[in-house]
């Protein structure tokens, strides 16, 4: 038997071989697996919206809206009065790239909580964002009082160690969310009542 020389040709065949393979043994595998990514992903959403919306109200119910590429959950008490909305908000501005979190903002326009979605900074710099030395210092602050910028750019946000860009980012996405909500505010109070 002959061998077969190495050509060009024969090398391009078999690379295509092998791509077209692999490709379809991954798309089968996130076939398999999407649903439950999407669940956990789900799961993860309602366990933030309750964590931002946590007060003494109990939320009887919820509508969901989409309003330039903010996510709105907004929750009614059991008299169909507004108690809040948990707002899914990113910015594309971290050091390691977008920083998504849910920002929960009360009827009166206090930020009652901010629960990290997803984030990709640095391990121990940026990525400490998601301790409560950092984000707790938005709980219970009014947005009319305090200044949604990090203070070396002359806000009210202490900025994390050695991580001002990463500060800089989940500070504009909880700006972006505050602003979303108060352009929206009247459209939301009234929700409620659509039933």
């Amino acid at each position: 038997m002959a061998k077969k020389e190495s050509t060009l040709k024969n090398m391009l065949i078999a690379l295509m071989v092998i791509t077209m393979v692999s490709g379809g043994v991954l798309g089968y595998i996130y076939g398999l697996t999407k649903p439950t990514i999407d669940e956990v992903n789900a799961q993860k959403n309602v366990k933030a919206i309750n964590e931002v919306l946590k007060t003494d109200k109990a939320i009887a119910s919820t509508e969901t809206v989409v309003i330039d590429e903010l996510t709105y959950n907004l929750a009614y008490d059991a008299d169909n009065q507004f108690i809040g909305a948990a707002i899914k908000s990113v910015s594309g501005e971290g050091f390691g790239g977008n920083v998504e979190l849910m920002v929960g903002i009360l009827a009166d326009g206090v930020i009652n909580k901010v629960s990290v979605l997803s984030q990709t900074e640095t391990p121990g710099l940026g990525a400490n964002m998601v301790q409560p030395k950092f984000k707790d210092q938005f709980d219970g602050k009014n947005p009319a009082d305090f200044k949604l910028k990090v203070k070396k750019d002359g806000g009210d946000v202490d900025a994390i160690t050695a991580a001002t860009i990463s500060s800089r980012a989940f500070t504009q996405a909880v700006d972006k969310a505050v602003n979303g909500f108060n352009a929206n505010k009247d459209q939301f109070m009234k929700g409620g009542d659509n039933e």
